[in-house]
C-alpha cells in the first residue's frame, strides 16, 4: 500500500511512523498494563480480567507493528539510495538489528529488582519499558531528519525536491558529497526514485491509478517466477530459524541440561531446568552479537562469493550447526554454535532485499531499452515486494506455531526441534542453489 500513499511526507515514512507509534502503545500496554489497570479499578475479579484483556491487545499491537514495519524501512532505503549504497545499508541494517536484539537480551537478564534504577521506576518492566521506549523515541526522531522522500504526486510529474537546511552542503564543483545520494549539479538531492519517474513516462502514469485490494492481488498474482522463487526460499529460511528460536531455551533446559519444566518448583529438576533456560538466553545474545558482526563482514564477502554463496553459506551453516547441537547437546559447544544462528538471521535481513534491488535494477533499465514497453512491468513497486518477503515471515510464524507443537507431542522430546530447524536449512540449501536467480 506504501506505494500508492500521496502524502507530501512521502510514500513509505507516513507508514514507518504510524507502525511505530503502535508499537510504542503496544509496549506501553503490555508491560504497563496490569500496573494502569491496578490503579484504575478496585475488584480483584475484574481487575484480573481487565489486566488480561489489556496486556494481550498490547502484545498483539506490538506485534503487528514490529512485523510489518519491516517493510516500509526496506523501500525508503531503496527509494532514498543509489544503487551501491542498497547494500551499504541493508548490511548496516542487519547490523544494527543484531546490536539491538544483544542489548534487549542484556536488558531481560540483568536483576533490576536489586539495583537502585529498579527500585526508582517500581518493577523490572517498568525499567525495560523505559530504556525501549526512550531508545525508539530518538531512532524515531534520527527517522525524522534523514533524506526526505519525494512525494509520489512530484514522482508522477518529475519534479525534483527542494533542497532544505538539513541538506548536505555543496562541494567545490557544484555537487553533492553524500555516500547515499546521487551525485548532481543543479543544487538540490535528486534521489533515483525521482530520476525513474522523470524517465519513464508509462510509470508515471501507472503511480497516479488508486490503490484498491484487486489491483494489489493482481500484482501478487502476476508476481514473475524469480520473485515467487525468492519468497518461497525466504519462507523456507524463515521456518527453520524460528523453528530453533521459538523453542531455543526450552531445548536448552530440558535435553542440554536434562531439567524437569513440569516438577514441583522448589525441585532439583525444575531448578535445572530454569539455569537451562538462563543459559540459553545468553545464547540467544551470543547469536544477535555474531549476527551483528557478520553483518558487518558481509560486505567484504559479497566481493568474493557473490549473493549466491552469501544466501547458500547462510542456510548450510545453520543447517549444520542446528544439527549439530541435536546429535551432541553439550553446553558448551552448543553455545559456540549459537554464533552460526547470527549467520543464519544476517542472511535473512540482507541477502533476499538485495537480491530485489538486482531485480529492480534489472527491470529499469530493460524499460529504458526498450521504449514504449509494456506499463505492466511496472505497476509491481519496491513496496509491494518488500511486503511480500515479510509476508513470508507471518507464514512461517503460522506453520511453527501450528506445526511444531504437533511434532514435539508426536516425539515426546524437544530434541525433534533442533532436527527439523536443520533439515528444513538443508532442504532450502538446495532451493536456493537450484531455483533462486542471481543477477550477473
Amino acid at each position: 500500500a506504501s506505494d500508492h500513499c500521496r502524502s507530501r511526507w512521502g510514500r513509505r515514512r507516513p507508514y514507518i511512523l504510524t507502525l511505530g507509534v503502535m508499537m510504542l502503545v503496544g509496549m506501553a500496554l503490555y508491560l504497563n498494563g496490569d500496573a494502569v489497570v491496578a490503579a484504575l479499578i478496585a475488584n480483584p475479579r475484574r481487575k484480573l480480567v481487565w489486566a488480561i484483556s489489556v496486556t494481550m491487545i498490547g502484545v498483539v499491537l506490538f506485534d503487528f507493528a514490529a512485523d510489518f514495519i519491516d517493510g516500509p524501512i526496506k523501500a525508503y532505503l531503496f527509494d532514498v539510495c543509489s544503487h551501491q549504497d542498497k547494500e551499504k545499508g541493508l548490511h548496516y541494517h542487519a547490523l544494527f538489528t543484531g546490536f539491538g536484539g544483544a542489548m534487549g537480551y542484556l536488558l531481560g537478564a540483568i536483576d533490576w529488582a536489586h539495583l537502585e534504577l529498579g527500585r526508582l521506576l517500581g518493577t523490572e518492566f517498568q525499567v525495560m519499558f523505559f530504556f525501549s521506549a526512550l531508545m525508539l523515541t530518538l531512532c524515531f526522531i534520527v527517522h525524522l531528519c534523514s533524506i526526505s522522500e519525494v512525494p509520489l504526486t512530484d514522482v508522477a510529474k518529475g519534479i525534483p525536491p527542494q533542497p532544505t537546511p538539513q541538506d548536505p552542503p555543496l562541494s567545490s564543483d557544484g555537487m553533492y558529497e553524500y555516500g547515499s545520494i546521487e551525485k548532481v549539479k543543479n543544487g538540490y538531492v535528486n534521489p533515483e526514485l525521482a530520476m525513474q519517474g522523470a524517465k519513464n513516462k508509462n510509470h508515471a502514469e501507472q503511480t497516479r491509478r488508486p490503490m484498491t485490494l484487486k489491483s494489489l492481488l493482481r500484482a501478487l498474482m502476476s508476481m514473475p517466477p524469480h520473485y515467487r522463487y525468492l519468497s518461497i526460499s525466504h519462507l523456507i529460511g524463515w521456518t527453520a530459524f524460528l523453528s530453533n528460536m521459538l523453542f531455543f531455551t526450552d531445548f536448552m533446559g530440558q535435553i542440554v541440561y536434562h531439567g524437569d519444566p513440569y516438577s514441583a518448583h522448589n525441585s532439583t529438576e525444575f531448578l535445572i531446568y530454569q539455569r537451562g533456560v538462563e543459559v540459553g538466553c545468553w545464547g540467544l545474545c551470543i547469536n544477535s552479537i555474531f549476527s551483528s558482526l557478520y553483518s558487518y563482514f558481509q560486505k567484504f564477502l559479497l566481493s568474493y562469493i557473490g549473493l549466491k554463496g552469501l544466501y547458500f553459506t547462510g542456510y548450510l551453516l545453520f543447517g549444520l550447526g542446528t544439527g549439530f547441537i541435536g546429535l551432541f547437546p553439550n553446553v558448551y559447544s552448543t553455545l559456540v554454535l549459537c554464533s552460526l544462528f547470527g549467520v543464519m538471521s544476517s542472511t535473512l535481513y540482507t541477502v533476499p532485499f538485495n537480491l530485489i534491488t538486482e531485480y529492480h535494477r534489472e527491470e529499469e533499465k530493460e524499460r529504458q531499452q526498450v521504449p514504449g514497453g509494456n506499463p505492466d512491468n511496472s505497476v509491481r513497486g519496491k513496496g509491494v515486494d518488500c511486503a511480500t518477503l515479510t509476508c513470508m515471515v507471518q507464514l512461517a510464524q503460522i506453520l511453527v506455531g501450528g506445526g511444531l507443537g504437533f511434532l514435539v507431542n508426536a516425539a515426546g522430546s524437544v530434541i525433534i526441534v533442533v532436527i527439523t530447524a536443520s533439515a528444513v536449512a538443508l532442504i532450502g540449501c538446495c532451493f536456493v542453489a537450484l531455483f533462486v536467480r542471481y543477477v550477473d
